[in-house]
């Protein structure tokens, strides 16, 4: 499985609304919910109404589109990262999964998924 490394720093924060997110951005993660507006987004492009935030996060795609029958692709992935004592947070897409590491464990997260084979990392 080819998992790509996408490059810069990405914010995962609370929003009081969406009228701020730049969502002709390359990469916007929008949910909503009865309790919260979440965003996962480019550092740069996180937006001035956040009611809480966190830096610092880098991401992996999971490459090519992913028929809905897979099962247990994002589990082992996290099975893994767990293993080796790093959090992640993922988001999933119509297509394919995005996972995001803190950016002090990016390298030690790639690491682990090239040290299990069957992931190739694409940079």
């Amino acid at each position: 499985m080819k998992i790509k490394k996408i490059t810069g720093n990405f914010t995962v924060c609370k929003v009081a609304d969406f009228s701020e997110t730049n969502f002709n951005s390359e990469y916007c993660f929008a949910c909503k919910t009865d309790e919260e507006n979440s965003l996962v987004c480019r550092t740069e492009d996180t937006p001035s109404n956040i009611v809480k935030r966190e830096d610092g996060w880098r991401g992996f795609r999971i490459e090519g589109v992913l028929d809905f029958s897979l099962t247990g692709i994002l589990a082992e992935i996290s099975a893994l990262l767990a293993e080796a004592q790093i959090g992640i947070f993922a988001v999933s897409t119509f297509n394919t999964d995005y996972i995001f590491v803190k950016q002090e464990n990016e390298s030690a997260a790639l690491n682990k998924l090239r040290e299990a084979g069957g992931y190739e990392i694409l940079t």
